[in-house]
C-alpha cells in the first residue's frame, strides 16, 4: 500500500525486566482490517519462553515522535473489527 501508515498493530510483551510493544504491522485505514487479522494470527503462532508475557494484539494510533508506551490503544476500533469478522 502506498498510503501513509496511521495504525500500529502490536501487543505488549514483557520478559519480566523489559517491556515493549511487539509490532505485527503498520498500516493505513483501508488496510487495517486485513492487517489486524494478520497480526492476531501471527500472535497465536508466537512461542513464549518461561517468564514472558504477551498481551492480546491491539490497534494503536501511530504518532511520529511518540514512544510506544505513550501510543493510544484504540480498543473500540478493535472491538468493531472483531465484531465484523
Amino acid at each position: 500500500c502506498k498510503n501513509q501508515a496511521i495504525y500500529k498493530i502490536a501487543a505488549r510483551w514483557s520478559d519480566g525486566v523489559v517491556a515493549e510493544l511487539k509490532t505485527y504491522g503498520l498500516c493505513c485505514a483501508t488496510c487495517l482490517p486485513d492487517w489486524f487479522r494478520r497480526g492476531r494470527a501471527r500472535q497465536q503462532a508466537t512461542r513464549l519462553l518461561a517468564g514472558e508475557i504477551l498481551e492480546p494484539c491491539g490497534i494503536y494510533a501511530l504518532q511520529r515522535g511518540v514512544r510506544d508506551q505513550q501510543l493510544e490503544r484504540l480498543s473500540a476500533l478493535e472491538q468493531q473489527l472483531a465484531a465484523s469478522a
